[in-house]
C-alpha cells in the first residue's frame, strides 16, 4: 500500500467505524422492536411510554432507520389528526412511526381501495371510531350487515392484542353513537325515502337503466310535472303523468318542445313496472327523509355514526349506489357555504363506488365530478370505497386527496394491468409499489393523505390500527331495539299516501268523463224534445235559448274547475333543481 493510499485509510477508517456502529445500533434497534411486537399487551405499554412525540424526534434518537425516519416526519402534525397505524418497512413494524390523517383535510376526499377480504371495511370502520370521538358525524353504508358492531364495544383476544402491541396502540374497547337506517323500509333502521320529483330524472334514468334518448324524454316529463305543479311522489304518480302525456288529451302538452313519443313512454313504464316488480317501488314515497338528519351528533358530543343496512338490497347494486348518490346531491344542495373547516361537518363513506360508474351516462359523470369538487367547501368529505382506483374516473380521482390502498392481486393480465395503473396514481416513493402493493397482509395498506399545508405525505406502507368497537354485526334484538328507540323512528317509520299527481289527473279525467256524459244527456234531451215539437205539429216555434259561448261551456266544466283548484294550490311552487335534476320540497 503507497503513503498516499494509507493516509487516506487512516482518515476514512473513524467514518466507516461511525457507518458501521449507526447500522449495527439501527439493526439492534430494529430486532428489539420486533422483539418488542411479540410480547403481547405489555409490549402495547411499552411502546406507548417509548414513542417518540413525532416522527422527527425518534429520528434524532438514531432508533428509526433513514428512509422510515424521512416517512414519520411527513406524518408529523401538530393539529388533531386520526390514527391510522404504524410504518412498514423490510418486513417490520415501527411503531415509532405513526401514520395519521389530519382532521381539517378530511374534507379534501379520499378513496380506500383493495382486493375482496383485504380489510377494507375495517379501515372504515376504523376511521367513523375516531371521526365520531373527534365530534364528526359519519355516514356508513353497511352492505354486507358486519358495520353495526360500531355500536358495541369489541371483544379483547390475542389477535387484538398481537395488533395493538405491532402498532404502539392502547386499545380500549368502545362502542360509539349509532342511527340505523334501512332504504324504503327493507330491513332493519329508520325507512329512508325519497320522492320521485326530489330524485329527479337523470338519477332516475341511472336506476332504470335508460339510454340517452330515454333520459331525455324522462327530463321532459319531469319538466311538464314541475311547470304544473304535479308533484311526484311515488312510482304511480310518475306512471299517471307518463299514460297522460301519450293520451289523446295530454299530447298537445308537449308539441311545443318536442313531445313524447309513444315507444319511449312504453320503454319508461315498463321499466317502471319491472323496477316495482323487483321491490323498489317502497323506496320512493312519503315521508321522504331529511338528510340534515346525518348531521347529528350525541348527547356527549361524540358524532353519530349513521349506517344504512343494505344487505336486504344488495342484490340490486344499481339501485343502492344510485340511492347514495341522491343522498350526498341532497347534502349539497341544502348545505350553505362554509369553506376549509377546523374539522368537517359530515364524512361520507360511498360504498361499492363502482356500481356508481358502471353504464353511466356522460352528464352522469359531469354531475358526479362537479358535486364532490364543490361539497368540500360544504364542509363534507367523501370517501370513496371500491376495489381498484381504476374503478374510478380520473376526473373523480383527482379530487380524492387521501389514500388507504389494501393489497391487490395479479392472477390475471386485466389485474396485472390495474396494479400498475394503481401505482401511477401515487407519488414517488422508497418502495417497490408493485411488489408492496401484492404482498400487504391483512389490515394493511399504502398511506398517503394531505398534510395540513395540502401537501401530499411521503408513501407509506402502515400496519392499520384494531378498531376499538366489535368487528361484526351486532345481535339482531339489540339493533331491533336501537332502531325502536330512535327518536326519528316514530317521525319516519309509517309511509303516508297523500294527494298528488295521480289522484289529480285521476279526477281530472272523471271530470272529463262527467262532463262528457252531461253534455251527451243534454244533447239526447235536445234532439227528443225537438222531435217531439215536429210530431205535436207546432206552428209557432219557441224561440231557441242562447247558447252558452265556447268560454262560458270551458268556465264552467268540471276539468276547468278542477284544474282552477290546482293552479291555486301549486302557484308559484314551480320545482327549481340542481346538478342532478334533484329537487327540495318544502316538508
Amino acid at each position: 500500500m503507497g503513503e498516499a493510499e494509507q493516509q487516506e485509510s487512516e482518515r476514512t477508517a473513524p467514518e466507516r467505524g461511525t457507518s458501521e456502529r449507526v447500522a449495527s445500533e439501527q439493526i439492534t434497534s430494529g430486532k428489539a422492536a420486533s422483539e418488542r411486537g411479540a410480547s403481547g399487551q405489555a409490549a402495547s405499554e411499552g411502546f406507548a411510554s417509548e414513542a417518540a412525540p413525532s416522527g422527527q424526534a425518534a429520528s434524532e434518537r438514531g432508533a428509526l432507520p433513514g428512509p422510515v425516519a424521512e416517512i414519520a416526519a411527513g406524518y408529523a402534525f401538530e393539529g388533531p389528526a386520526l390514527d391510522l397505524g404504524a410504518v412498514l418497512w423490510d418486513g417490520a413494524c415501527h411503531a415509532d412511526a405513526p401514520v395519521r390523517i389530519p382532521l381539517p383535510v378530511l374534507n379534501r376526499h379520499g378513496l380506500v381501495a383493495g382486493a375482496t377480504g383485504t380489510g377494507k371495511t375495517k379501515t372504515l370502520q376504523l376511521i367513523a371510531e375516531q371521526l365520531s370521538a373527534q365530534g364528526v358525524p359519519v355516514f356508513l353504508a353497511d352492505v354486507k350487515g358486519d358495520v353495526s358492531g360500531v355500536s358495541a364495544p369489541g371483544e379483547d383476544g390475542e389477535k387484538v392484542r398481537e395488533r395493538t402491541a405491532q402498532v404502539g396502540q392502547e386499545w380500549t374497547p368502545t362502542g360509539f353513537p349509532c342511527a340505523f337506517y334501512g332504504l324504503g323500509g327493507l330491513g332493519p333502521g329508520v325507512p329512508v325515502r325519497a320522492t320521485v320529483t326530489s330524485f329527479g330524472p337523470v338519477l332516475l334514468s341511472k336506476v332504470l337503466q335508460l339510454n340517452r334518448t330515454q333520459e331525455q324524454s324522462l327530463g321532459l316529463i319531469f319538466h311538464y310535472a314541475d311547470a304544473k305543479g304535479l308533484e311526484l311522489v311515488d312510482l304511480k304518480d310518475l306512471r299517471a303523468v307518463v299514460a297522460f302525456l301519450v293520451s289523446d288529451v295530454g299530447k298537445p302538452e308537449l308539441k311545443g318542445i318536442g313531445g313524447l313519443s309513444t315507444a319511449t313512454a312504453g320503454v319508461i313504464l315498463r321499466a317502471l313496472t319491472t323496477f316495482e316488480q323487483q321491490g323498489a317501488g317502497g323506496f320512493f314515497g312519503e315521508p321522504e327523509f331529511d338528510t340534515s338528519e346525518f348531521l347529528r351528533t350525541a348527547d356527549d358530543g361524540r358524532g353519530t355514526v349513521s349506517v344504512l343496512e343494505l344487505p336486504a338490497v344488495q342484490r340490486q347494486p344499481q339501485l343502492f349506489s344510485t340511492f347514495l348518490m341522491w343522498l350526498l346531491a341532497d347534502l349539497f344542495h341544502d348545505l350553505p357555504e362554509v369553506g376549509d373547516l377546523e374539522k368537517p361537518k359530515l364524512v361520507f363513506f360511498f360504498d361499492e363506488a363502482h356500481l356508481l360508474f358502471t353504464g353511466a351516462s356522460k352528464s352522469f359523470l359531469e354531475s358526479i365530478t362537479q358535486t364532490v369538487r364543490l361539497i368540500r367547501s360544504k364542509g363534507v368529505g367523501v370517501f370513496f370505497v371500491t376495489q381498484t382506483p381504476k374503478d374510478v374516473p380520473a376526473d373523480v380521482l383527482a379530487q380524492l386527496g387521501n389514500r388507504v390502498q389494501h393489497a391487490l392481486r395479479a392472477f390475471t393480465p386485466d389485474d396485472a394491468k390495474a396494479l400498475k395503473a394503481a401505482v401511477r396514481t401515487f407519488p414517488e416513493s422508497a418502495y417497490d409499489l408493485e411488489e408492496v402493493l401484492t404482498s400487504l397482509g391483512t389490515g394493511e395498506a399504502v398511506v398517503t393523505v394531505l398534510s395540513e399545508r395540502g401537501a401530499p405525505t411521503p408513501v407509506a406502507a402502515t400496519r392499520l390500527r384494531a378498531p376499538e368497537s366489535l368487528m361484526g354485526p351486532v345481535d339482531p334484538a339489540a339493533l331491533d331495539a336501537a332502531v325502536k328507540g330512535s327518536p326519528l323512528y316514530g317521525r319516519y317509520a309509517q309511509a303516508v299516501d297523500r294527494e298528488s299527481a295521480y289522484e289529480r289527473l285521476a279526477a281530472d279525467e272523471a271530470a272529463r268523463t262527467a262532463e262528457a256524459a252531461r253534455a251527451a244527456a243534454a244533447k239526447t234531451a235536445a234532439e227528443a224534445a225537438k222531435a217531439e215539437a215536429r210530431a205535436a205539429g207546432t206552428t209557432r216555434a219557441r224561440a231557441p235559448e242562447e247558447e252558452p259561448s265556447l268560454v262560458e261551456q270551458v268556465v264552467g266544466s268540471g276539468m276547468f274547475k278542477s284544474l282552477a283548484r290546482s293552479v291555486g294550490t301549486q302557484l308559484g311552487r314551480e320545482i327549481s333543481r340542481s346538478l342532478f335534476g334533484t329537487a327540495r320540497r318544502r316538508r
